[in-house]
């Protein structure tokens, strides 16, 4: 039998990555962070244990990957669904709309996706990140930003900024509120991507398109 070619073990490599990172979210958003190990993680992407080290140096880098996977993923089906769109402010507001959308569906895991930025670990640089990043950059270029730079990190920061205010234990800002102010930051008309039921906060929102 012919050993297989560089191509067939990178695309093996990748499939094995992707169900990694599959079961991590699938299995954080069921049971926690603290009650998911990697041998849990592995047993489900039905993968050998240490094929999770090779890929990833620990759980909370994992961890990152899987979410900003998901992100990613959420974000790219919100800007290419029927009916496709190009124009800049639609995609904006579809991507707002995506990213609250998962605060909003996966609370558990967004918020302990949340913690782990915050934590000494910090923000992971992977390539599930930089997939999201170019997604989120693109979006910005197509709304008109003349500096993408400056304008890309101050949508990122707006947005976990809004994911944490919907999450936060206690003290929870309603999403229709937090999607009106990033709205209005940004000049869209309320009725731009996927406009939650009941309107806009105060029954008023003034068009601005």
């Amino acid at each position: 039998m012919s050993p297989r070619s560089a191509s067939v073990n990178e695309e093996l490599r990748r499939r094995s990555r992707e169900r990694l990172l599959q079961a991590t979210v699938e299995l954080v958003a069921e049971r926690g962070y603290e009650a998911t190990t990697l041998g849990d993680i592995a047993d489900r992407a039905g993968a050998a244990r240490g094929l999770v080290s090779y890929y990833f140096p620990g759980k909370r880098h994992l961890l990152q990957s899987a979410v900003h996977r998901l992100m990613h993923l959420t974000l790219e089906a919100a800007l290419e669904r029927e009916p496709r769109s190009d124009d800049g402010r639609e995609r904006l507001a579809r991507a707002i709309d995506a990213v609250l959308g998962l605060a909003r569906d996966e609370p558990l895991l967004m918020r302990t996706h949340m913690a782990g930025i915050l934590q000494a670990e910090g923000f992971v640089q992977c390539p599930e990140q930089r997939r999201l990043a170019e997604l989120l950059r693109d979006t910005v270029r197509r709304y008109g930003s003349a500096d993408v730079d400056t304008d890309y990190p101050l949508l990122r920061a707006l947005l976990m900024g809004a994911v944490v205010a919907v999450l936060l234990p206690g003290a929870p800002m309603p999403l229709a509120r937090l999607r009106a102010e990033l709205f209005q930051r940004y000049g869209l008309d309320w009725e731009l991507g996927v406009p939650p039921d009941g309107g806009p906060p105060g029954g008023t929102f003034p068009s601005v398109g």
